[in-house]
């Protein structure tokens, strides 16, 4: 008898604690939360007429323009033609002025800007030193 009731609880056992050592979904890294998010190139304007001298185009913006100097934005021509622009800063209500780096630009070609995550400022953290200890030999005159 003693032995169908070692055999019951055994078995009672395995069945409770038996599911809890099943496989079990993979544990994910979070790196979704590590990683910026990578977004597409966004339309931002398109090449106003340009210049006679062709050293740097105007860019009519599709809304308010909030692109940073020095930033690249890329061009695309109807015939799969593209450029690189290097923005200057310079704005005139809603044109702005960006220098041709490489490619061939027409007027009405489109301009877009992808978006580039900054990095996280990583300066080192300076803790603060402690001032020196004073002399332990210093020489003590005594007057007697």
């Amino acid at each position: 008898m003693m032995k169908w009731i070692s055999l019951g609880s055994l078995t009672v056992l395995l069945a409770l604690f038996g599911s809890s050592c099943g496989p079990t979904k993979p544990v994910k890294p979070k790196e979704d939360e590590k990683k910026p998010k990578i977004e597409g190139p966004k339309l931002v304007g398109k090449i106003a007429p340009i210049p006679a001298d062709k050293r740097f185009v105007l860019i009519q913006s599709y809304g308010k323009w909030q692109i940073e100097a020095g930033r690249i934005l890329t061009t695309r021509g109807p015939d799969n033609r593209t450029a690189n622009l290097r923005v200057t800063g310079e704005i005139l209500g809603e044109f702005a002025a960006a220098d041709i780096q490489s490619g061939l630009v027409e007027a009405g070609d489109a301009v877009y800007s992808q978006h580039v995550a900054k990095p996280a400022s990583t300066l080192p953290t300076l803790e603060p030193t402690p001032p020196p200890a004073p002399d332990t030999a210093v020489n003590i005159k005594k007057n007697n």
